[in-house]
């Protein structure tokens, strides 16, 4: 007999979303979308401009809401923004009128907890985030890196259910962004929290994701949902930079690669002109 599989943790069920024209038309951004994320998973989606991944992203944020179809959170119809979704975009988004500290007791200042646990849960992701040196310093003080570990730790002070990460490191240089890639994996390590992210980086999502998500655009949908299984994930270690040079990494990236750039082509050569 079969063990029943635990319910999906976010659901999309044949979600579609269109969107008004400047000229009073109508642009269909998603179609059919069909999406489950396990809890305690780490999802990645990647696609060509025009596949709608920040929209997906914004409907499990709950910042939009379908046009057609269903998205759940924990089988419950998302209806609007809450404390079980944590979301960080590229900007970070931080207050710079508020220390790093304050900034990461934000939205601790909002939930019905006592000040204990509130100065507890911002003394404990400071130091997870490596900010404690910094809990007094202003944003204008902090580098591109530093600032998004501010967003980050922000978003998880307040433990939800996921976190959603748009793009997040997208405006950081080579080396700081590998940097982020290391601090995000091992933050979701530590807490267990479900991560989905979009990334125009297919590099970054194969690293990153225990599944990456391949949309197609005009209109966004699935094209393919691929597993990522590299050796230090069987092995039970931590996954570090040297992953990326391995011939199992390297083929699935392309494989990635392939999906991104033959749906972007089919859209290319779709359009007037093409």
């Amino acid at each position: 007999m079969t063990a029943t599989q635990p319910a999906p943790l976010v659901r999309l069920d044949a979600v579609g979303r269109d969107f008004r024209t400047a000229a009073g038309g109508s642009l269909r951004a998603l179609d059919g979308v069909d999406l489950a994320v396990r809890r305690g998973e780490f999802v990645c989606m990647v696609g060509a401009s025009g596949s709608g991944k920040s929209t997906l992203l914004s409907l499990i944020a709950g910042l939009a809401a379908p046009g057609r179809g269903t998205v759940l959170l924990d089988g419950a119809p998302v209806t609007g923004p809450g404390p079980d979704r944590g979301l960080v975009l590229q900007s970070g988004a931080v207050y710079p009128w508020r220390t790093v500290q304050r900034n990461v007791a934000f939205g601790l200042e909002l939930l019905p907890i006592s000040r204990a646990e509130r100065v507890r849960r911002v003394a404990w992701y400071l130091a997870e985030t490596g900010l404690t040196g910094l809990r007094h310093a202003l944003p204008k003080q902090l580098s591109g890196g530093q600032l998004q570990r501010v967003a980050i730790a922000r978003a998880l002070a307040c433990e939800p259910q996921v976190l959603l990460l748009d793009e997040p490191f997208g405006a950081l240089d080579v080396q700081t962004k590998e940097d982020m890639q290391l601090f995000v994996r091992r933050v979701w390590a530590d807490t267990g929290t479900t991560v989905v992210m979009v990334t125009h980086d297919v590099e970054e999502a194969v690293f990153l994701g225990q599944r990456v998500v391949v949309l197609a655009s005009d209109p966004g949908r699935v094209a393919a949902d691929l597993a990522v299984e590299l050796p230090p994930d069987r092995a039970g270690v931590p996954r570090d930079l040297a992953v990326k040079r391995l011939p199992e990494f390297l083929a699935l990236r392309a494989e990635v690669e392939d999906q991104v750039r033959a749906y972007h082509q089919r859209h290319a050569a779709a359009q007037p002109g093409g």
